[in-house]
């Protein structure tokens, strides 16, 4: 008998993502844009996350905040417990679709300097968030 060894051949390469379907990674926290600052800063520590994402009763997404963006609102002169997330989400900044190829995903990300760009579907359901 005769011994056969074998050997996994591995390219040290990882496979390049093509599309941002083949990079993103889940969602994470979905709020509703009626919510209050002071809350949605609640759900981001409990949740511990740096972001949320931020949807209109009709669950289509309109946004993203970071923990950065919302401790900057509450700690503005003009702020009050009754600001919502609808009141501060001016530029909702760009979103992708599943489909869109990295280089324009990245390209994006870079020219509105963000850490996370969120992935939607046709009619705007967040699918997922595609991060640095």
């Amino acid at each position: 008998m005769t011994m056969v060894q074998t050997q996994s051949r591995s390219t040290g390469a990882t496979p390049v993502p093509r599309t941002v379907a083949d990079a993103m990674g889940t969602a994470g926290p979905q709020v509703c844009d009626d919510m209050t600052v002071e809350v949605a800063l609640s759900v981001m520590a409990s949740a511990r996350t740096g972001h949320l994402l931020v949807c209109d009763n009709d669950g289509e997404c309109t946004g993203l905040l970071t923990q950065a963006q919302l401790t900057a609102v509450r700690d503005s002169s003009e702020y009050t417990d009754r600001v919502e997330l609808r009141d501060i989400l001016v530029d909702p900044g760009p979103f992708a679709s599943p489909l869109t190829r990295m280089a324009e995903a990245e390209h994006a990300m870079r020219y509105h300097r963000l850490d996370a760009l969120p992935v939607v579907d046709e009619h705007g359901n967040a699918l997922g968030l595609l991060a640095r």
